[in-house]
């Protein structure tokens, strides 16, 4: 698998990333407008197998006077469970690492139980829950313990 950074002048790069967010996350959809305004505030990776798409990452660095940072993984449902999560995530969080991280968090939409039961395996617990205004599916906050 090879992971590559997405930066707000590659199209093909922020199409890949906007398709798994939107793929993984349907209830909050993101345009590509959206997409690349996040690219420019956080650490973007898309995944490939060859020429398929796998999978993408969010790395929402520490901010000023802060030492937490929020690594998020997510994989295309043709691809889980054969350990590119895990890979995905591993190169995030030492990503977050080398820019100062020493609290993780993560966040997954309730209704994953693949991304739930993947972030509780890696040492996660669940720190709240909450639903975005005109949404009815929560997302679970969670911190690496």
């Amino acid at each position: 698998m090879r992971i590559h950074p997405v930066h707000a002048a590659s199209e093909a790069a922020l199409h890949d990333w906007q398709h798994v967010h939107n793929t993984v996350i349907p209830t909050a959809f993101l345009s590509l407008e959206d997409v690349r305004e996040r690219s420019a505030r956080h650490v973007l990776h898309i995944a490939h197998l060859g020429d398929a798409l796998v999978g993408c990452t969010t790395l929402r660095p520490p901010t000023a006077g802060s030492t937490t940072a929020t690594v998020i993984a997510r994989v295309l449902p043709a691809y889980r469970g054969r350990g590119f999560g895990r890979e995905l995530y591993a190169s995030a969080l030492a990503r977050a690492r080398t820019l100062g991280a020493e609290v993780i968090e993560t966040v997954v939409l309730a209704s994953n139980p693949e991304g739930l039961d993947f972030a509780r395996r890696a040492g996660f617990t669940e720190v709240d829950r909450y639903v975005l205004p005109g949404d009815t599916v929560p997302f679970v906050d969670l911190r690496l313990t």
